[in-house]
This record gives structure tokens, C-alpha cells and sequence, in this order.
């Protein structure tokens, strides 16, 4: 199954974001966000002349150095493609984000720095799918490390967050036997010895 088939239309705008995590030598970990916006047609550019087809209006960077806390120990940003001259000048504030850790409430507490005039409305969009990236580059790491010191695999964290991890569904009782909530009248399968996330 996929999407409908959609109705004659006419091809005006792609914006690509494109994130990637890494683990460091120095036991830090590196998540980097490229945004880029394109037209596929010309546009009148700042200086009055025109971008080509293809040409990005925006083209940003990001890069948020963390440690196994989720804390920002570095963070900066470079405009490599600007609709306007002083567009670059928007990355400045990024830095800023050092110290803030990535938890619930980070995107609101980012703002407080970088937010409206004081850094780059598409810089800060990546922030969210920055977020999100560090969270699947830092899982195993963290996972291992639960399972090491608590026993726990971390397992509990993903239950009902989504509709595959539901407490009642076929993932769960695959997986994790001793956390499914079957449905009513369904006895719960007994828990299996060295279940995990693997």
C-alpha cells in the first residue's frame, strides 16, 4: 500500500533535511543537521539577479557535540546558502546551546536562546529532528549501559509511545512477554529469559 495517486499538479518547492549521528574517539557524540530549500525554476536573488533551478535558497549546518547524558557540551551552525547577505549572521547564536541537555522541554528552553531575531528560523526547525536523531544515535549506548547497571533494558521507556510499541500489540508480546497487557480475556505469555531490545 502506498499514497494515492495524486491529481495532475505542478512541482514548486523540495526541502531536504538530512541528519546524521556519530560516536567520537573522544567518547563524545556528534549530531549534524544539513536543511536545504530548492526551487525547481529561477528566482530573483538578494543582489537582483536570478538563482537557477536547483540553486538552494537555504542551505544550513548544525552540529550538536553531546556526551551520554544528552547535555550539549559544543554547538554551532554555518550558513552555507542565504536568500539574503546578512542570512549567515543568524548562525552566530548557536553556540548558545551549550549546556542545555536534551530532554522534555529542550526545544522551549532552546528558544529562550536562539529563538525569533536571535539566531535562523531553519536552523532552528532542525532542532526537533536533531532531538530526535540523538535519541536513536545514543539508544544502544544508553541501553547497554541500563542494562549493565540496573538490569533493565530500557524496555519500558518505548512502551505505548507509539502504535508498533503499544502495550497490548503483537511487538510488545513478541518481545517483551512480561510487559503485555493483552487484550481483556487473553492470559499473558509467561517472560522468557534474556528478552531484549536486540
Amino acid at each position: 500500500m502506498s499514497l494515492s495517486d495524486p491529481v495532475q499538479r505542478e512541482h514548486m518547492h523540495t526541502r531536504a533535511i538530512q541528519i546524521e549521528g556519530y560516536r567520537r574517539a573522544d567518547g563524545l557524540f556528534d549530531i549534524e543537521g544539513h536543511i536545504t530549500d530548492t526551487k525547481p525554476y529561477a528566482i530573483r536573488g538578494d543582489d537582483g539577479g536570478k538563482l537557477a533551478a536547483g540553486t538552494p535558497l537555504h542551505g544550513m549546518w548544525m552540529r550538536l557535540t553531546i556526551d551520554e547524558g544528552m547535555t550539549i557540551v559544543a554547538s554551532e551552525a554555518w550558513t552555507e546558502h542565504g536568500p539574503f547577505r546578512t542570512c549567515p549572521g543568524g548562525a552566530e547564536s548557536y553556540p548558545k546551546l551549550a549546556g542545555l541537555t536534551i530532554k522534555p522541554g529542550f526545544l522551549r528552553a532552546a528558544n529562550e536562546r536562539i529563538g525569533g531575531a536571535l539566531g535562523c528560523t531553519h536552523i532552528r526547525e532542525m532542532l526537533q529532528q536533531m532531538a530526535t536523531a540523538a535519541f536513536q544515535t545514543m539508544w544502544p549506548v544508553r541501553e547497554r549501559r541500563a542494562e549493565k547497571e540496573t538490569g533493565n533494558d530500557g524496555s519500558t521507556a518505548l512502551i505505548d509511545t507509539c502504535f508498533a510499541y503499544a502495550s497490548d500489540g503483537a511487538v510488545v508480546k513478541r518481545r517483551w512477554p512480561h510487559l503485555y497487557r493483552g487484550a481483556a480475556g487473553e492470559p499473558k505469555p509467561q517472560a522468557q529469559a534474556g528478552s531484549s531490545t536486540g
